[in-house]
């Protein structure tokens, strides 16, 4: 049987954070899918001077991760949509959460939650420290 270990995320500038919770969501199953908030759901998560990288360009992105297996554009605010048609074995965050959209989904049908602990960097403190310069 083949494990299903999904993620998601706008992964706007890409830091250390986030491959580090990518690769470690692979080391937990065979397949790794990454659900990437379209530009518009971005502006609607962050504000609207995010995206500072396109979508394409942030799917070809981590796309270019050999430890990923497919990356998946989605519109909504939350991946509610993708979750309900991939139901994945695994679902992974990294973060600070506690129950954030799509855990409860997700332990409905047996599926695991796993939570990695938030990293040093995020996209936000990236962009105030260049801000700075």
């Amino acid at each position: 049987m083949i494990t299903t270990v999904f993620t998601n995320g706008c992964f706007d500038i890409v830091h250390e954070g986030h491959l580090y919770l990518l690769r470690e969501a692979k080391k937990l199953g065979d397949r790794l899918i990454v659900g990437l908030n379209s530009d518009r759901s971005v502006k609607q998560l962050k504000g609207s001077t995010r995206p500072i990288f396109g979508q394409n360009f942030r799917k070809a992105h981590i796309e270019a991760f050999s430890f990923v297996d497919a990356v998946i554009i989605f519109n909504e605010a939350t991946p509610m949509r993708l979750l309900r048609m991939f139901t994945p074995d695994i679902f992974v965050k990294g973060g600070d959460y506690s129950n954030p959209v799509g855990f409860d989904f997700v332990r409905s049908y047996g599926g695991e939650v796993v939570i990695f602990p938030a990293t040093k960097d995020s996209t936000t403190d990236i962009i105030k420290r260049i801000k700075n310069l």
